[in-house]
């Protein structure tokens, strides 16, 4: 279950690479926003393949960066990667979103109405590039993508078990309102599901579990994190909060409905949930969602690898002989020496 965050998806090859390094095949795929293009890429090419396809992705929305070579203080880093952030807002991402007419200038009279800020058309083309559509829908694992009906407010899911996957049904989980523009499918109006469900736990729990059952969700917002001192600080945590909230509540409504299953049904198969949660160094602020700067996105992989390879070692120890078991995220990040950080070139 891979949860959304714009370029803080970044997080998600790394886990990816840790994960699938070590052995493990995922079966089903879940995604919301960025995490439904990781899950899509994934499933999309063979499993030699899979990596490099995602590494492809990152490579091609990378800003070059002057930190990626030698170390900045943090409190420059900050305004460093703001700086990359506004510049990606105004101009756009190669192969993900650009300009878009009349955007902004809709707000002022006599421009002709719009309903976006940018346009992210050109992610069709890069995912056609990096996927192959008949092997996500026949021959890989199993993927859902959630989006949310922006008249009704209603989860609409794309499954590929019901429903032929195509790069506009990857458009619509990914159109975040009001920066990029919503989709029609199906007479439907649909955008980004992650101001509602960023991370959907509650998707794979729907059915009884199969025997030894292990769920990984990979969140791209921390609820814990340092007291803010700026401005700019609260912002981030206010945007941390406001998505990470979201998953803490949706796991605590899945262990009171586990529990109840599990007393009514004792011989309801275990199952494992393994919970990991990007927490954003110092340096990443506010603007960290736009943030496509090469050291962002080569500390983001780096966190996310090793905080894959510490949840395995959990996992490894943790028997679940009956009931539903939580392993929540590791309260220690592992970001903090930025040395240990090895830009690809």
């Amino acid at each position: 279950m891979l949860g959304g965050g714009n370029a803080l998806g970044a997080y998600h090859l790394g886990a990816c690479e840790a994960l699938l390094g070590a052995g493990w095949e995922p079966g089903w795929l879940i995604g919301a926003s960025i995490g439904a293009v990781t899950a899509a890429i994934l499933a999309g090419n063979p499993p030699a393949r899979r990596l490099d396809r995602l590494q492809r992705f990152w490579d091609s929305a990378r800003q070059p960066d002057l930190a990626a070579w030698w170390p900045v203080p943090e409190r420059l880093r900050a305004y460093y990667n703001n700086s990359h952030a506004l510049a990606a807002f105004m101009n756009g991402r190669p192969g993900l979103y650009g300009p878009r007419y009349p955007g902004l200038y809709s707000l002022f009279p006599g421009m002709l109405p719009d309903r976006a800020i940018r346009d992210h058309a050109p992610l069709a083309a890069t995912l056609n590039e990096l996927i192959d559509f008949d092997q996500l829908n026949g021959g890989g694992p199993r993927v859902s993508f959630i989006s949310i009906d922006i008249e009704t407010g209603e989860e609409v899911w794309f499954d590929s078990r019901e429903t032929r996957i195509t790069p506009r049904h990857l458009l619509a989980c990914t159109a975040l309102a009001p920066l990029f523009p919503p989709v029609e499918i199906d007479g439907r109006l649909l955008c980004d599901a992650g101001v509602v469900n960023n991370l959907p736990i509650d998707r794979v729990f729907r059915d009884r579990p199969t025997a030894g059952q292990l769920s990984i969700a990979v969140d791209l917002f921390s609820a814990s994190h340092g007291r803010p001192e700026t401005l700019d600080e609260t912002v981030a945590r206010v945007q941390d909060l406001g998505f990470a909230m979201q998953a803490r509540r949706s796991v605590a409504a899945l262990r009171r409905e586990m529990d109840l299953l599990q007393r009514l049904d004792p011989e309801r198969p275990a199952s494992i949930l393994a919970h990991l949660a990007y927490r954003a160094p110092g340096s990443q602020r506010s603007l960290k969602g736009l943030d496509f700067s090469e050291r962002s996105l080569c500390e983001r992989a780096a966190q996310g690898a090793a905080d894959m390879e510490s949840m395995l070692h959990r996992i490894a120890r943790e028997t679940a002989d009956d009931g539903f078991v939580y392993l929540g995220p590791d309260p220690q990040p592992h970001h903090d020496r930025e040395d240990e950080v090895v830009c690809r070139g």
